[in-house]
């Protein structure tokens, strides 16, 4: 199979989670954004499971750090679930793809004293300006709001996630890969726990560890269908990654656009069906803001690979 068409897959299978995201959430099965980064977060301990297969011990300072990491992810994507549950996820996605690279780029610029190209500038300006296309209410109107209700959480979710993903980058340069995943995913487990800290999302994750005791016909379908979206997003990432092995990264990480149609059209598709969830906005403006966008941040995308390559 080409890795080309690997890749497309994987960016299928993200794409129907970041759909069953919305589902989840916004069709009250899960009620609460915290509840749901709470789940995911607990989910991670599968990890345990490729202890056996690569994972050791290392200093207590790389520990701190790799569960530090984990906990960041989980606060990137509870920002990631509050932006899908109040927006259209094809507003949200393109926007959150858009600020993970520039705020990588930027930490690898102050921190590991990365220079500038002007490929990478020019795919900065492609991403801010493909951001902020896709980010606006259009047509634009006096006393209305410019940007859509979750952009806030877009750029809070891009920002953590960024920040995860460089530490996650530099662990895997200097380990294997199982002894990395592990601790990382410890690390998500501690953010799930760190989520209590917060009354009303304690109140809310308690009150839904509640319906254990009397598991309903409805619990265990969206406890079903919870596990079987995270199941397609991680064979989705392996995919990827399998995808960058065997082909090229710039042209992997360019392919995203296509996760992006996905999500639109599938949103398009289902807005029909289910409104009140996916609310996605199917008139022409709007289709070709939306197409415009993910074709300028797909653009960046490259621009700012190229230097990896």
């Amino acid at each position: 199979m080409s890795w080309v068409l690997v890749a497309i897959i994987a960016y299928f299978l993200v794409a129907l989670e970041v759909i069953l995201d919305k589902f989840l959430l916004s069709s009250k099965r899960v009620s609460h954004p915290a509840i749901y980064a709470f789940y995911s977060g607990i989910l991670s301990l599968t990890a345990l499971f490729f202890v056996p297969f690569g994972f050791h011990g290392i200093s207590w300072l790389r520990a701190v750090v790799s569960i530090f990491a984990g906990i960041i992810f989980v606060y990137g994507i509870l920002n990631l679930f509050f932006a899908i549950n109040k927006s259209q996820a094809s507003q949200v996605t393109p926007v959150v793809g858009a600020v993970i690279p520039l705020v990588t780029l930027f930490l690898s610029v102050f921190f590991l004293d990365e220079r500038l190209k002007w490929l990478q500038i020019w795919g900065i300006a492609a991403l801010i300006s493909g951001g902020l296309l896709i980010s606006f209410n259009l047509p634009l109107k006096i006393n209305k709001k410019k940007f859509f209700h979750g952009f806030y959480y877009s750029i809070a979710a891009g920002i953590f996630l960024a920040l995860a993903f460089t530490w996650f980058k530099h662990f895997y340069e200097k380990d294997n890969f199982i002894n990395v995943f592990v601790w990382t995913r410890i690390g998500l487990f501690a953010g799930a726990i760190s989520l209590f800290a917060y009354p009303a999302w304690r109140r809310a994750i308690s009150n839904s560890l509640g319906g254990f005791r009397k598991p309903q016909k409805e619990n265990v379908k969206t406890g079903t269908l919870f596990v079987v979206n995270k199941g397609l997003g991680g064979i989705g990432s392996i995919m990827t990654n399998f995808a960058i092995s065997l082909g090229s990264v710039t042209i992997v990480n360019a392919l995203i656009s296509t996760e992006y149609i996905f999500i639109l059209f599938l949103g398009v598709i289902l807005s029909a069906w289910l409104p009140k969830v996916f609310r996605e906005k199917s008139d022409p403006l709007n289709i070709f803001q939306k197409v415009a966008s993910i074709a300028i941040i797909t653009a960046g995308v490259v621009l700012i690979s190229f230097h990896r390559r």
